[in-house]
């Protein structure tokens, strides 16, 4: 049984193991749908850690995408002194839940 492994998934790595639940940047994959990712970059287990050169041969990790939803706002003000100048913009960045169902 695998404990844990790290995938590299939309430019960005995260460690894993089964059944955990993952706030990413927005995917372009239908709610309720499964996602396998092939770029696992480390796998650990009881028997011992394989690490990839630099992926993991015949590994992969199932996801399913649970939502997709925008994440809080955040306010970005920009201001320069002595010339009057204020300006405030916020930003809501498109995140997807996705849980975790199998390494294998």
């Amino acid at each position: 049984m695998i404990n844990y492994a790290i995938i590299q998934l939309a430019g960005k790595q995260y460690k894993i193991s089964e059944g955990d639940t993952l706030q990413i940047n927005r995917l372009d994959v239908d709610a309720d749908q499964d996602l396998v990712v092939e770029d696992v970059l480390l796998t650990a287990s009881d028997a011992g850690t394989i690490i990839g050169t630099p992926l993991v041969e015949k590994a992969k990790v199932t996801l399913k995408v649970v939502d997709h939803y925008k994440g809080e706002k955040i306010r970005v003000a920009k201001y320069k002194s002595k010339s009057r100048y204020r300006r405030v913009n916020g930003h809501r960045q498109p995140l997807t839940t996705v849980t975790v169902t199998k390494i294998a």
